[in-house]
């Protein structure tokens, strides 16, 4: 039987997880339909569409921008989320929970996106165990992925901003809703001000896409850089390569997360190393 899911989103058009999915769904021999689901902008209509999806018999479903936080919204009210998404208060995966008919069941928010980020880190063998890491950007990217990156055992902790207030103002939200993150004691700084040799710097702005480039520090160096956008060179990532770092974009945050979504849906594990180079390759047919 086909097992029904779709990525909901504004615009959509663009969205890469279908063809993501279906390498998944081929890697463990079950047949699934998963389509890109446009949606108006507004609370209503993005209820509406979850709701008809779940009563139509869907088992998934992703959920994208602009939506991540309708769909928490939607989690808290009606049904439950998990750590990750309660503490970032940002929904990207749901689906139902317990048994009987669609009525039946509790719909449950989560958000993969940050175990996604720290598994790809892992994956290219960056150590994140005490590792001293900076994060730029303190909006919807750097929120998701926070609490994973403290939870894999890092030492230190700085976010960002161009705007110092906004940094602030995300790590009070963060502690308040974590033991964890309150514990950690993350450092925040404005962009500009953000100097020394980190381990590793990630990227959670997405400036990088129009071409632009940070105000980055003369002195800032790192071991590693990862951006968290994909799909183009990034200043962000040649900046920190010419100065001798090892640099990935986040098309493998993109795979990692969907991955953990499969996984929630449908209890099956995903190879994603394999699953990266079946994708790869079917690009350059």
């Amino acid at each position: 039987m086909t097992q029904h899911f779709i990525v909901i989103g504004n615009p959509i058009a663009h969205s890469k997880s279908p063809e993501i999915h279906q390498t998944f769904a081929a890697q463990v021999g079950i047949d699934i339909s998963y389509r890109r689901q446009y949606c108006p902008d507004d609370v209503a209509s993005f209820d509406a569409v979850v709701a008809a999806f779940f009563n139509g018999g869907g088992v998934g479903a992703n959920v994208t921008v602009p939506f991540k936080q309708l769909a928490y919204a939607l989690c808290k009210s009606q049904g439950r989320l998990s750590e990750h998404a309660r503490v970032a208060g940002a929904v990207n995966t749901l689906l139902l929970t317990g048994d009987g008919s669609p009525k039946d069941k509790t719909l449950y928010g989560d958000n993969t996106d940050g175990q996604g980020l720290v598994n790809h880190i892992t994956s290219l063998g960056w150590t994140l165990t005490n590792a001293r890491i900076a994060i730029i950007g303190a909006g919807g990217a750097a929120r998701g992925v926070i609490l994973p990156l403290i939870q894999a055992g890092i030492g230190q902790l700085t976010l960002a901003n161009r705007t110092l207030s906004k940094a602030q103002v995300l790590v009070d939200e963060l502690s308040a809703a974590s033991n964890t993150i309150n514990e950690h004691a993350v450092e925040t700084c404005a962009t500009t001000e953000l100097t020394g040799t980190f381990d590793l710097i990630i990227n959670a702005t997405s400036i990088g896409l129009s071409g632009d480039t940070l105000p980055i520090a003369e002195d800032l160096n790192c071991h590693y850089a990862y951006d968290m956008m994909y799909g183009r060179a990034l200043p962000f990532l040649q900046h920190f390569a010419a100065r001798g770092a090892q640099t990935s974009d986040g098309y493998g945050m993109l795979i990692g997360q969907a991955a953990l979504s499969f996984e929630r849906w449908t209890a099956h594990t995903i190879d994603v190393t394999q699953a990266t180079s079946a994708i790869q390759a079917s690009k350059k047919r």
